[in-house]
């Protein structure tokens, strides 16, 4: 078969979709075509995702003074939090960052713990307020 000329015609047909849409029967579809309602994503998929998004979220926290001076165990807690609140969600939290700035780890990780996501998420804010604290994995 060739494969090459079946992938262009689906292209060019099912045209790409960035963001997920519903189809002319009503499912859910996102990139060109892809049924999300009745085929869903591979793991393998699942994990290229991942780690798009990581990236992502990470590049976009790259460029803030402040997280690049955190050590790694809180750098993973601010990137956690960004990737779970988007990084424009995170940046709401303004007295987590004051005390981050200050290096009150223990008001950072109260600040976190006193917050409509803590309660939205539970045991990771729980895990993750406890990281910011003791920056130790």
């Amino acid at each position: 078969m060739d494969w090459q000329l079946l992938i262009s015609q689906l292209k060019r047909h099912e045209g790409l979709r960035l963001s997920p849409y519903r189809d002319g029967v009503g499912k859910l579809t996102v990139g060109y075509g892809r049924n999300l309602d009745d085929v869903g994503i591979s793991i393998e998929e699942a994990e290229q995702m991942l780690a798009h998004d990581t990236l992502r979220v990470v590049t976009r926290l790259a460029a803030y003074e402040t997280f690049g001076q955190l050590d790694d165990v809180r750098k993973v807690v601010v990137a956690n939090m960004a990737f779970n609140l988007g990084v424009s969600g995170l940046f709401a939290f303004h007295r987590m960052w004051s005390a981050i700035e200050q290096q009150d780890w223990e008001g950072a990780a109260q600040e976190m713990l006193d917050s409509k996501w803590a309660r939205q998420v539970g045991r990771r804010a729980k895990e993750l307020s406890e990281l910011m604290r003791t920056g130790k994995a």
